[in-house]
């Protein structure tokens, strides 16, 4: 499989092989998944390096503390669904100026969800 990153660098990922590795030799692992990282972390703008160095702080000490590799991949989806949610909120902030009007961004539209009829009422 390739992967493309934001510098239009093609990465080459094998999953089949990174799994084999994690299976079989896990401190090789680590230490590849480590240098991965931190040489996409390196072709970034450096003035973005520290921010993703700070967060792979983050996201290996989650990994660390969690008993599982399940465990530790619910805990980093819920910092991920945090950070979209401070977003989000960070967004309707700007929606209201300090008057309380609203400003040239408007809240995010709503609208109400029809469920699917079940499977009884389409026989």
């Amino acid at each position: 499989m390739k992967i493309t990153n934001r510098s239009l660098i093609p990465i080459e990922f094998n999953f089949k092989e990174w799994s084999e590795l994690a299976q079989t030799d896990p401190d090789r692992f680590e230490a590849k998944r480590s240098r991965v990282i931190n040489e996409a972390i390196r072709r970034v703008p450096p003035n973005r390096q520290q921010m993703l160095r700070g967060l792979q702080w983050r996201v290996d000490r989650v990994r660390e503390l969690k008993r599982t590799p399940l465990a530790a991949c619910i805990a980093i989806t819920d910092m991920m669904w945090e950070t979209f949610s401070d977003l989000h909120q960070a967004y309707i902030g700007l929606a209201e100026n300090k008057t309380g009007k609203k400003s040239l961004i408007e809240k995010l539209p709503e609208a109400t969800v029809i469920p699917f009829p079940s499977q009884k009422s389409r026989i």
